[in-house]
């Protein structure tokens, strides 16, 4: 179980007690808490992961969501998303490139 820190937050919302009913039972079969089910959702949310974000399209597109989105938007979405995820790998560097700029910069400034 996680502990509870300084930095946490709780996040609390309500749904009808036959939903809930129906997660604990669903949790349950799975051998999943409802904390570790909701931070690997949020986890796999903020990391933009392939089958989450295939889903949330699928809730953008529905009749009830509350942005409903068209699937022109939905698209142009992804497509940033997936530009994103390109400039980052094209500036990520490995380990010892890192170093080597660590040792230029060391050389540079010996004060340091």
């Amino acid at each position: 179980m996680e502990t509870k820190s300084p930095k946490s937050k709780k996040i609390v919302f309500y749904d009808n007690i036959d939903r809930h009913a129906d997660l604990k039972i669903r949790l349950k079969h799975d051998g999943l808490t409802q904390a570790y089910f909701f931070r690997a959702l949020v986890s796999g949310y903020l990391s933009k992961d392939e089958n989450i974000l295939n889903f949330i399209d699928k809730m953008k597109s529905s009749k009830k969501s509350p942005t409903k989105q068209d699937k022109k938007e939905i698209r142009e979405v992804r497509e940033l998303i997936k530009k994103g995820k390109e400039m980052k790998k094209s500036i990520v560097l490995e380990d010892g490139e890192i170093e080597n700029i660590f040792d230029l910069l060391e050389q540079a400034n010996p004060d340091l």
